[in-house]
Parts: structure tokens; C-alpha cells; sequence
């Protein structure tokens, strides 16, 4: 498997844990209602997510991540 599709894989698999746990928390402690829930999930999973890139350097294709709660760039693989 590529680091691209592994990032590809990466970057969906976070996203959809913090949809789903944003989801839950939204519709149980909130007011909100329709389609308000999941567009707020959304929102919060697309911030929340951590981003992973695989980038070609001279020592070969390399995996990197970058999230909001880290200072600055991590590498993975």
C-alpha cells in the first residue's frame, strides 16, 4: 500500500471518530436539531482532524502530520 493511500486512510479514519463523537456530544448535550447536528460535527471534525501528507524527499516518501494540538510537523513514516 502507498503512503498516499495510507494517508488517504489515515486522514478518514480521524475524521470519522471525531464526526461520530462530535455527533453524539452535539445531539445529547445541545439544543440543536436537523440537520444542525451533523453540519456542527462536521464543522468540528474538519477542524479537529489531524492532516497527513506523504511527501517525496531525497531519502524517499515520507509520511507527515500536522495537527492543532501539536507544535509544528510530525513524521509518521
Amino acid at each position: 500500500m502507498s503512503l498516499k493511500t495510507k494517508a488517504f486512510i489515515y486522514q478518514l479514519l480521524s475524521f470519522a471518530v471525531l464526526f461520530i463523537l462530535v455527533r453524539f456530544l452535539v445531539a445529547s448535550y445541545s439544543n440543536l436539531e436537523g440537520f444542525w447536528v451533523p453540519l456542527t460535527a462536521f464543522i468540528a471534525g474538519t477542524i479537529l482532524a489531524p492532516q497527513f501528507q506523504a511527501v517525496k524527499t531525497n531519502e524517499g516518501e515520507k509520511l507527515f502530520m500536522k495537527w492543532i494540538f501539536m507544535k509544528g510537523i510530525k513524521e509518521i513514516k
